[in-house]
């Protein structure tokens, strides 16, 4: 019986040519292990040292023992038996045995350049896979409170939110994109008694200011519009026409709420982010879904009574100490609402769900899922799935930035792209979007507007874009920007650099798959940095444009195929990919 796995570090090969290898030690080792009852786990690895090999084997190691055989005698069978198979022929070029029994093998030539091919026959779907289909994931990201603009931590949740959304879409998943509006709670009344202040005349800092209000020039323009009799509307939902009525504080909260939202729609517009579901907090309290999660609760009989507030057991599902679910008011902490939410989340369907979410909401975790476990509806352990992100500190003109005119007490997203294009917004969304994901979610970031704007390396998003501009100015000095190139004969392509470039380009889709499962959108970052790195290696020591028809036609086909796997790695990540810079 046999297993096997292709550790991350075999990256540089593609899926079907590391099935084959794999299928050529399965069919060595059969006749070896025939009526041993022993199993063999075939793991395939890069050799640390490139002079080594391009694969590494230790299956001789792992089975010596059982089987009873010296280790490197064993490795000589398994190496002969996989060098005599036909099957091998295109793929494998050399093997030999290293140390007590570690086999190396190198692959053909051939076999490395066939994934010009791929990218060509493939695309854009180069680099998708199927790991997905037939399920579905929901997306939870940005979810701000419609109070004000969207700052610049909204800005990386977006990010890395709507790439990771892209990531797992690229392996099949039907995603939900979905943005949760707390638009209920103590924060709304503050947006709605800040609004009507300034329509009543009175100002930050005025007599009668209220001391915890919105101290933003976004709340005059609310107040002016309000007075004015105008109508809002937002992505979804009702349009909100103000009364101009500064007494009527339920029509100035209906105004504001909608009013920000518009504004937080026009924002995501800007930043290039889509939803697929808007959902409302107080639609949980309106239609009955956070009393049901509090009976079912009760009904678990992990809640009690204490001091007048009512407590869940969390101890019980690993929080350091129980929960106040319940205030002495009878207003319910901010986690029972999440919990009812999730509980949605799961009824809608949704067995996997990630939210992305700032590290402060690191203390929910624990809460929200103990919720889950203790109403006992079928909610798996460990839901959801938790991406948190630190904090984003912005550095313009060589000093940190911390307020904005607009907002009043923060960068909102709209500034960074502004600053960042100089004027150009497509410019300046990408990149705040390409800078926003180019580190882990949990390290904390200095977004420096002034590297956003040069025109240089030093900028990663344009180190980036530079490669994929400067792949156009090549195929079009060379006359194949639209060649033809079914048949191309591969064969030339032997140059260090030429063979750096395409184990990097074989890497594409299993850095898809690995920063799918493990969350990690920066990981495209970075592999975007390190494909724009070898195609400018490339470029300086070698050149396209050559005497010999076949070197150059298959130079062509390798620039064909970096592009195209450059503008889908940037497509990912919702940055753009210029034919000229």
């Amino acid at each position: 019986m046999f297993y096997s796995r292709g550790p991350a570090a075999l990256s540089h090969m593609l899926a079907q040519q590391k099935q084959e290898i794999i299928a050529l030690f399965q069919a060595a080792l059969t006749p070896i292990l025939a009526a041993s009852g022993v199993s063999a786990n075939v793991v395939l690895e890069r050799p640390r040292d490139p002079a080594h090999g391009d694969v590494a084997c230790n299956i001789a190691m792992q089975l010596a023992k059982q089987l009873k055989m010296n280790p490197r005698e064993l490795a000589t069978q398994v190496v002969a038996a996989v060098l005599a198979n036909p099957a091998g022929k295109d793929l494998i070029a050399s093997a030999d045995i290293a140390g007590p029994g570690f086999i190396n093998l190198r692959v053909t030539d051939a076999a490395k350049q066939a994934v010009v091919k791929a990218v060509l026959a493939q695309g854009a779907a180069y680099g998708r896979g199927d790991a997905g289909v037939g399920k579905q994931v929901i997306i939870e990201f940005v979810s701000a409170n419609p109070t004000g603009p969207l700052h610049v931590g909204h800005g990386r949740q977006g990010a890395l939110g709507d790439a990771l959304s892209s990531l797992f879409d690229a392996q099949g998943y039907k995603v939900t994109r979905e943005f949760y509006y707390n638009d209920a709670g103590v924060q709304i009344q503050t947006l709605a008694t800040s609004v009507q202040a300034r329509a009543r005349g009175v100002k930050p800092g005025d007599a009668g200011w209220p001391e915890s209000a919105y101290n933003g020039d976004y709340i005059q323009d609310i107040a002016d519009d309000f007075l004015a009799k105008k109508t809002v509307s937002a992505s979804d939902g009702a349009p909100a026409t103000a009364s101009g009525d500064v007494d009527d504080i339920e029509s100035i909260r209906a105004f504001a709420v909608t009013y920000l939202r518009n504004e937080q729609d026009m924002d995501l517009q800007a930043f290039g982010v889509k939803f697929d579901n808007y959902y409302l907090e107080s639609s949980l309290y309106a239609d009955g879904k956070v009393n049901a999660a509090v009976e079912l609760l009760n009904h678990s009989g992990k809640t009690y009574e204490l001091d007048g507030a009512l407590w869940l057991r969390t101890t019980e599902f690993g929080d350091d100490k129980d929960r106040v679910m319940r205030k002495t008011d009878g207003s319910y902490t901010y986690f029972v609402p999440d919990v009812a939410y999730h509980i949605v989340k799961f009824q809608r369907g949704y067995v996997q769900a990630i939210n992305v979410q700032g590290s402060d909401h690191h203390g929910t975790i624990a809460r929200v899922r103990a919720g889950l476990q203790a109403v006992d509806v079928g909610v798996p352990q460990g839901y959801p799935d938790y991406v948190l992100h630190k904090m984003v500190t912005v550095m313009k003109d060589g000093e940190e930035v911390k307020i904005s005119k607009r907002a009043g007490s923060y960068v909102t997203v709209r500034d960074l792209i502004e600053w960042s294009g100089g004027g150009d917004i497509t410019k300046g969304r990408d990149a705040v979007r390409f800078f926003l994901i180019s580190r882990k979610a949990d390290t904390e970031f200095v977004f420096d507007v002034d590297v956003a704007l040069k025109n240089s390396d030093e900028n990663p998003v344009y180190y980036v874009q530079y490669a994929h501009a400067r792949i156009c100015r090549m195929l079009e000095q060379a006359g194949g920007a639209n060649a033809d190139l079914d048949g191309v004969d591969l064969s030339p392509l032997t140059a260090p650099t030429e063979a750096t470039l395409l184990a990097t380009l074989a890497a594409y889709p299993e850095t898809l798959a690995r920063a799918q499962a493990e969350l990690g959108p920066h990981q495209i970052a970075f592999y975007l940095r390190e494909l724009a790195a070898n195609l400018h290696s490339f470029y300086f020591a070698e050149r396209v444009l050559v005497d010999d028809a076949r070197l150059k036609r298959a130079r062509v086909a390798l620039m064909v195929a970096t592009r195209q796997v450059l503008r889908n790695g940037l497509a990912l990540i919702g940055v753009s990919a210029p034919d000229k810079m």
